[in-house]
């Protein structure tokens, strides 16, 4: 067995950056570095000197990032695509023969850069899956799975993958889309659910919540956190739209990214009166928060199976509340919800469907009380202990196993 050198955590996203990835990313470089050497390259800034619990084993190293607007596709593209050049130097000059280089798939251009970088250098390799292209973008519209861009994509992932020496998924949905490339086999796969980011336990529905006020008496729907291209905005509007004689129901919206403009521009041309709009609500008040709403909703699009992560879904269960996924039966999210009876799994895009969950969830609501009490219970499978030992024993084992010739590995490359 080799002796390990250390592990490189390459990443976008670090604090102070406040984003989810971001707070898992760190929590794992500080859980490697509780055994071993770690040194994080961050694109965020001021990353670099942020105080670790582990200041002996652990480093962070700044690489110069820049940000484009999310709105503007051209400019974006140019800042991620020089984002991965940076990184891919940055990891040249620091990953060495007996090291572990372990990256995420934020933006999408990192791996391909990093993971060629790492190999060069003779270091394993370890990717952590959150979103999979080109699937996340077919699924969005954006091109077609025939489309010259797909099969480029795919060309290029079947090289990354098989060039891997681990693969890390946070959903049990990814495994059968990464066993279509061919070459890749099923020991390289490693499933390693999310965790809760915030407190675990049940909260009362609290009459004094202000995130509620007034509306104590109905059945309070939530939705909150980014609306990328893998959710259906318009899927839960028009359910609304479904549900605005049904006074006894009211949707409390807050969120963000592209989806969250299709609804702020849906709602300002009907104004439902059953719809309450908020801006981004802070971390700080993100508890309260989560616990105004009696049920909340998590609307992907077709499709969206083993390609985006269902992150705040963790959050959800933590404070206590019953969850409506619109996805397809086979979806992380779908198989959670079902496998725990904490809410209610719906196909995507249906309204008609959704609204019915809804109106089920109102129908008894002691039951849809019940469902909140179970999640905070399954919230306690999800551990950043368990989940943190099991990224050590990944990450520890690609760096220990055996690494193929040079000439080996530069064919894996082509």
């Amino acid at each position: 067995m080799k002796k390990l050198g250390k592990v490189l955590v390459v990443t976008q996203h670090y604090p102070p950056d406040s984003s989810t990835t971001a707070a898992y990313l760190a929590a794992i470089a500080e859980g490697l570095a509780a055994n071993d050497t770690v040194v994080v390259l961050s694109g965020s800034r001021s990353s670099a000197p942020q105080r670790s619990a582990n200041p002996n084993s652990l480093e962070v190293i700044e690489i110069p990032n820049w940000s484009a607007p999310k709105d503007d596709l051209v400019r974006r593209a140019i800042a991620i695509s020089l984002f991965a050049l940076r990184m891919f130097f940055a990891t040249l000059t620091r990953a060495s023969r007996n090291d572990v280089v372990f990256c995420v798939t934020t933006p999408f251009t990192l791996p391909y850069a990093v993971v060629l970088a790492a190999k060069l250098r003779g270091a394993a390799t370890a990717l952590l899956i959150y979103d999979l292209y080109p699937e996340a973008l077919e699924a969005s519209g954006l091109i077609k799975p025939r489309s010259l861009t797909a099969r480029l994509f795919r060309l290029v992932n079947g090289a990354l993958f098989r060039a891997l020496d681990a693969i890390i998924t946070i959903g049990r949905d990814v495994k059968p889309l990464l066993l279509a490339y061919k070459g890749v086999g099923h020991e390289k796969i490693h499933f390693i659910p999310n965790w809760t980011l915030l407190p675990i336990g049940y909260r009362e529905p609290a009459p004094g919540n202000r995130f509620r006020v007034g509306r104590d008496s109905q059945l309070i729907v939530g939705l909150s956190g980014n609306l990328g291209f893998t959710h259906s905005p318009r899927t839960i509007f028009e359910a609304a739209r479904l549900l605005r004689d049904d006074k006894d129901v009211h949707l409390l919206l807050s969120g963000w990214g592209m989806g969250w403009k299709e609804l702020g521009d849906l709602q300002a041309t009907e104004r439902l009166a059953n719809v309450t709009l908020l801006e981004r609500v802070s971390q700080d008040d993100l508890i309260e928060f989560l616990s105004a709403a009696d049920v909340w909703i998590i609307p992907y699009r077709r499709n969206i199976a083993g390609v985006s992560i269902p992150s705040r879904m963790y959050n959800l269960m933590a404070v206590g509340r019953a969850i409506i996924v619109a996805a397809e039966p086979h979806a992380e999210a779908s198989l959670v919800v079902n496998e725990d009876a904490i809410g209610w799994a719906v196909p995507p895009e249906d309204p008609v469907l959704l609204a019915n969950a809804i109106r089920l969830a109102a129908a008894d609501r002691a039951a849809t009380l019940k469902m909140g009490r179970r999640a905070a219970t399954t919230a306690e499978k999800y551990s950043q202990d368990i989940a943190l030992a099991r990224y050590r024993e990944v990450i520890l084992n690609a760096g220990h196993g055996p690494h193929p010739p040079d000439e080996t590995r530069r064919r894996n490359l082509r």
